[in-house]
């Protein structure tokens, strides 16, 4: 099995069993290092795609995200690497659809 197939199945299973959990209540026990193994590996393959492409894909599927969880993701993301919103205002306009 090819490397990119292997993802392929493994992040379809990873969503299928938090969703899963999310209808019974218990995603948020999902262990913190968990969490962060696979945001991690997201965030990372993400800034991949987009310093390779240069284009932004979809993130998520904003059906299923909505304001509150996004914000909240995104929040936790500024503080692990230390940034303030002035430099995030900077990353912003420097990046995006309109670069």
């Amino acid at each position: 099995m090819s490397d990119q197939k292997a993802v392929a199945d493994a992040a379809a299973a990873f969503a299928s069993s938090v969703n899963a959990l999310m209808q019974k209540g218990e995603a948020a026990d999902i262990p913190d290092d968990v969490l962060s193994s696979v945001f991690t590996a997201a965030v990372k393959a993400y800034a991949a795609r987009v310093d390779k492409t240069e284009r932004e894909p979809q993130i998520f599927d904003t059906r299923l995200v909505n304001a509150t969880e996004g914000v909240t993701a995104a929040c936790a993301m500024i503080r692990a690497v230390d940034l303030n919103m002035f430099d995030v205002t900077l990353w912003y306009n420097r990046s995006g659809p309109n670069r």
